[in-house]
């Protein structure tokens, strides 16, 4: 008795099995796991002789992608993809998929490509100080060397200015004495001279020099220079 019970559970675990099934992925209803037991499709697929094969949503108007990039179909659905930087507008990837070539490039055979406009051009930059390099689509106008760009407009750079210094600016304290002593000797052989002639009035005045330089010496100053070119020595 208790194998006759196990005898049917075992066909009516046979039968669900039979009817229990997974569809392929392409299939939304089958009546088996095989690709050509497909029922009812899922979006993006079309029924076909019981099987169910891809939409191309690119070779029909289901796309709806926009003027700068192109439909790329995948299984069961379409991207839309960015076109070349040298196209306006395309069919497909890459410069020979244009509909019709951007500024700064041209038709050349079945490709759009980059104009090179410093060599086509006499004058691509308008001033002598500008070099012409060339970009993808483009060019630029850089500065020659020795030049910045103001205002717009490439000028000469300028040195960096140097302040100058005064005659006597560097001068140490003992080369300002010694100049001090030559001046004064130099007076006092000028006023000596004119005192020899016997001009009154420049012989005061070199007497009051020679009084001038001999408190000059005999103060503290002349103390300590003294004092100083008796250790140079």
């Amino acid at each position: 008795m208790l194998q006759t019970y196990l005898l049917q559970a075992a066909c009516l675990c046979s039968l669900l099995a039979l009817q229990v099934h997974s569809c392929p992925d392409s299939c939304s209803q089958c009546a088996g796991p095989q690709n050509d037991q497909c029922e009812e499709c899922r979006a993006g697929w079309t029924l076909h002789n019981n099987t169910c094969v891809d939409t191309d949503e690119c070779g029909t108007e289901l796309s709806n992608c926009s003027p700068k990039s192109y439909c790329f179909n995948t299984e069961g659905s379409f991207e839309c993809r960015g076109c070349d930087a040298a196209c306006v507008g395309c069919m497909g990837s890459g410069p020979a998929r244009c509909r019709k070539c951007a500024p700064g490039y041209r038709l050349t055979g079945s490709k759009c490509l980059d104009i090179d406009e410093c060599s086509e051009r006499v004058l691509a930059c308008h001033s002598l100080d500008e070099i012409c390099t060339n970009t993808e689509g483009s060019f630029r106008c850089d500065c020659a060397e020795g030049f910045i760009r103001r205002d717009g407009v490439c000028v000469k750079k300028q040195p960096p200015s140097v302040q100058e210094k005064g005659l006597f600016e560097d001068i140490q304290d003992d080369e300002l004495e010694v100049l001090q002593q030559m001046f004064f000797g130099v007076v006092l052989c000028a006023l000596a001279t004119l005192a020899a002639k016997g001009d009154m009035v420049y012989t005061s005045m070199f007497m009051g020099a020679v009084a001038a330089m001999v408190g000059y010496w005999l103060s503290d100053r002349g103390d300590r220079l003294i004092e100083n070119l008796l250790k140079g020595r």
